[in-house]
């Protein structure tokens, strides 16, 4: 059913997307102001960009926060994958409900309490809070949204698929590495980004987990943030989002690709 063009729809769609993106696109105006002022226009430049490359602090942030967000990301995207697996595919068992209520209370569960609860769990360990205890918080809260994802496809899964494959003299394992993982790959990959996603973005729980040398780059922004917005700032901020746009852009024109590579082998399939 077609729509009509009405200036009230028009009007609120404009306004809304300029409550989202206006104030990005300001910042990332404003990251190539030549005043240290942010708010006083002096011109064009883009030293902050270079003073930003040589901002060691900024830089080794920057390095921690990728690796703890690939690492945890992997892990999860693993433990999510069988988690989700187990609850599809296993049907009835014993602890059942226990099971899922642990996978998915991170869901519903404020950052807040969390980082408290790995925080106190770590020094009952005797664990040194650094890298490997975010990394360790990360996995733990990621992994229920990659089960999600990924059960949400299994959920779907035409089973017939792995029995054929059974049936043919595979065992359960090769079924799942030659027939299963293949078809859910899109969700398994869609989860791991997801999972990227938050630790790269998550700040509340990586303060309570995090020692003193082991600062990530969210943490180090609020920080410089709280005694003032600098050009270096909305540098980093410009870089963030040409990376995430860039990200975005090229995941799109894969996905229509692939989508007109399937009509095409479909219409081929038909033809003979």
């Amino acid at each position: 059913m077609n729509r009509r063009f009405s200036w009230f729809n028009a009007t609120s769609l404009t306004l809304g997307f300029a409550f989202l993106y206006l104030p990005m696109l300001i910042l990332v105006i404003y990251s190539f102001n030549a005043s240290k002022l942010v708010t006083v226009w002096a011109g064009f430049s883009t030293k902050w960009y270079g003073e930003l490359l040589q901002n060691e602090a900024f830089l080794g942030a920057a390095w921690i926060t990728l690796k703890v967000a690939v690492i945890s990301s992997t892990v999860a995207t693993v433990l999510g994958t069988m988690a989700a697996y187990v609850m599809v595919r296993a049907g009835r068992f014993a602890g059942r409900t226990l099971f899922s209520g642990m996978i998915y209370a991170p869901l519903v569960m404020p950052e807040v309490i969390t980082g408290l609860a790995m925080l106190l769990l770590f020094i009952s360990l005797g664990l040194d809070r650094g890298v490997f205890t975010i990394i360790l918080a990360h996995i733990t809260f990621t992994m229920c949204f990659v089960s999600v994802v990924v059960s949400s496809r299994l959920a779907t899964f035409d089973k017939s698929l792995e029995e054929a494959a059974l049936d043919l003299g595979c065992t359960p394992f090769d079924a799942f590495k030659s027939v299963t993982l293949p078809i859910i790959a899109p969700a398994v990959i869609s989860g791991w980004l997801l999972a990227f996603t938050l630790s790269l973005d998550d700040l509340v729980i990586s303060q309570f987990v995090a020692g003193p040398s082991s600062t990530t780059l969210p943490m180090k922004i609020f920080s410089a943030v709280r005694l003032g917005v600098s050009p270096e700032i909305n540098a980093l901020s410009t870089i963030l989002i040409s990376i995430v746009t860039v990200g975005v852009i090229s995941a799109s024109l894969i996905s229509k690709r692939n989508i007109a590579r399937q009509r095409a082998d479909e219409q081929k399939a038909l033809q003979l």
